[in-house]
């Protein structure tokens, strides 16, 4: 299948299909309106992820100090009044029976990354502030990516304070992070983009990008749903070929997302799949 092809096979999707294919450090090979935004749902906590690891380096936040487990949040709409998740919308009980006691900022992080716990999520932004995760998007290079709040703010929501995503802001991030490994970089130390890049490998969720690629591939990866989107954003590690960053987004029907939180195989799904499996096919061909 040619880049072409693939584009002819989106096209007769409903919905807006982005997309955004290449190796680390090189041109893109294949983009599909990369720098449309996209509802974020669950992707955006790659950015917390790294506005937390950041204020980790700088001294601000200690990951192994147990901190309180808690379910009530500031709004991001001043004056509004404080908000909670609620348990059966979420993908991590674990978190939940939690509350009330203390656990550690890193073990709350890797449940935000691999199970995609919402309540994990929120009580991260509580610690490290939107402006850092704000900052985080900035340094990756992000263009119009926004986190303009917590999961579940309903207040800010009805106020049009929202959380945003590209693919190619998506890409800048996660293809920040692989290459933040091999040299110091503006996301963070080495170490650090290591440490961050271990934890998306653990990603629990792979239904989507994961699943069109051979078992046992690695792939570093964050990926988002609700119901009319779906979302996946990785780094592939091919043991025969140069790592490659893959993001497809949907905004779509197709996407039927889970009434309660619940992840669902959709056709969204396996239209992300499908073309995880036909970049994978191309895997030695990209622009280097």
């Amino acid at each position: 299948m040619t880049w072409d092809d693939l584009d002819a096979h989106l096209d007769k999707m409903p919905g807006t299909v982005s997309a955004y294919v290449g190796r680390l450090d090189a041109a893109p090979t294949w983009t599909r309106l990369p720098d449309a935004t996209h509802y974020a749902a669950s992707t955006m906590k790659a950015a917390v992820l790294l506005a937390l690891y950041r204020a980790a380096e700088a001294g601000v936040l200690d990951l192994d100090a147990p901190i309180p487990v808690v379910n009530d949040f500031d709004s991001a709409r001043p004056g509004a009044p404080r908000f909670c998740c609620a348990r059966n919308y979420d993908n991590d009980e674990a978190v939940w029976e939690r509350v009330g006691d203390h656990a550690p900022l890193r073990w709350l992080a890797d449940r935000m990354i691999t199970r995609s716990s919402n309540l994990a999520t929120n009580i991260v932004i509580g610690r490290v502030g939107l402006p850092a995760v704000a900052r985080a998007w900035a340094l990756a290079g992000a263009r119009y990516s926004v986190t303009g709040r917590g999961i579940e703010d309903f207040a800010a929501r009805d106020a049009g304070i929202t959380n945003l995503v590209t693919a190619a802001d998506l890409a800048a991030l996660l293809g920040g992070l692989a290459t933040g490994i091999a040299r110091p970089g503006p996301l963070a130390s080495p170490a650090g983009c290591a440490t961050m890049m271990d934890v998306l490998l653990a990603q629990e969720h792979r239904e989507d990008l994961a699943s069109g690629l051979p078992e046992g591939t690695r792939i570093a990866h964050k990926n988002g749903w609700v119901r009319g989107v779906r979302h996946g954003a990785g780094v592939v590690l091919p043991d025969d070929a140069p790592p490659y960053v893959i993001v497809v987004c949907t905004t779509t029907d197709l996407a039927e997302g889970g009434a309660t939180g619940e992840e669902v195989e959709d056709d969204a799904c396996r239209l992300i799949a499908t073309t995880s499996a036909a970049v994978w096919a191309a895997r030695h061909d990209l622009a280097g």
